[in-house]
């Protein structure tokens, strides 16, 4: 723009009406547009719902589960093992105390082991034991190994329970680590309570 254009109103002359009306016009705009901008930078800042989910309680169905079984659900992003233990899984518990390293639970009990479930079977009902599917030596996933008797990596006397292939650890029907094995602890009992008989919420335990 030349110096001309620029002065070619009188000095001290108001704007004409058209002119003040596109500056007004041009000056909202461009305040609308920032302010479009700003919007989706501030909220990157607030949780998602997905983060939110991650760790919200989760409610689970455990009246198809039978004797024997064991089904998996995922809370804050940790594998959660529900297993409904036979009777004679749950008589076989006291008869391996002497095998184990914690069989009381009373290793960082506070932290891997809620108040209720510091007993032989680490569970509120004996049946069902509710516990975090994460080895606590390297964080590897266990498997099952629910069948006694002598197998491959295991003992001659093994009882049922779960091997963990990475290193070797084994745990017990109650999730309880056996000695001389990598694992310095028992697999958690995340916190949980029974809404009904057959309803399990996992991460809360207010009426436990």
């Amino acid at each position: 723009m030349t110096q001309a254009s620029v002065n070619s109103a009188p000095q001290g002359a108001p704007l004409d009406k058209d002119k003040r009306n596109w500056i007004v016009a041009t000056a909202v705009v461009g305040g609308a547009g920032v302010a479009a901008v700003a919007v989706p930078f501030v909220s990157t800042f607030q949780p998602s719902e997905r983060a939110k989910a991650a760790g919200a309680a989760v409610e689970v169905d455990i009246s198809a589960i039978k004797p024997g079984e064991k089904i998996t659900v995922e809370w804050r992003g940790k594998p959660v093992w529900i297993v409904k233990r036979t009777p004679e899984q749950l008589a076989k518990l006291p008869t391996i105390d002497g095998l184990l390293a914690d069989p009381n639970s009373k290793r960082k009990q506070d932290e891997l082991t809620p108040v209720y479930a510091r007993n032989e079977n680490r569970s509120i009902k004996p049946e069902t034991l509710v516990v975090v599917g994460i080895c606590t030596h390297l964080g590897c996933s266990p498997s099952d190994k629910f069948q006694p008797g002598a197998q491959p990596s295991l003992p001659d006397d093994w009882a049922g329970g779960f091997l963990c292939p990475c290193h070797g650890s084994t745990f017990d029907l109650a999730g309880r680590v056996y000695k001389n094995k990598p694992a310095p602890d028992n697999l958690e009992v995340p916190p949980h309570m029974y809404l009904s008989d057959t309803r399990l919420l996992i991460g809360e335990d207010t009426k436990a």
